[in-house]
């Protein structure tokens, strides 16, 4: 292989590279934390202390974990009744319901 040929394999490889990291940033920046909205060890990250990180949510909807959802959707979530009858909506703050005991 040439030396011209191996530099434009590095350069598009490096391209591709920064190309695939631009992409993830901006699909971040459309994502947000929505706290109480996944079911029990399907949350993306947090679930209150003593948990590690993805998938230790221990209930349904618990208040203190959360999961990556499109930016401005959160509050739209519909999520069913609590037990009691009030609603359940997702929060962009860790919330002190549905924890476990």
């Amino acid at each position: 292989m040439s030396k011209t040929v191996k530099t434009l394999a590095v350069a598009s490889a490096v391209a591709a590279a920064l190309t695939a990291t631009t992409h993830t940033a901006a699909n971040a920046a459309e994502k947000e934390k929505c706290y109480g909205v996944s079911m029990a060890g399907k949350n993306d990250c947090a679930a209150g202390p003593g948990t590690t990180c993805a998938g230790t949510s221990t209930i349904d909807y618990q208040g203190n974990a959360w999961s990556l959802v499109d930016k401005g959707t959160c509050m739209d979530i519909e999520l069913p009744a609590q037990a009691d009858g009030s609603m359940r909506k997702g929060s962009l703050e860790a919330q002190e319901r549905d924890l476990p005991a």
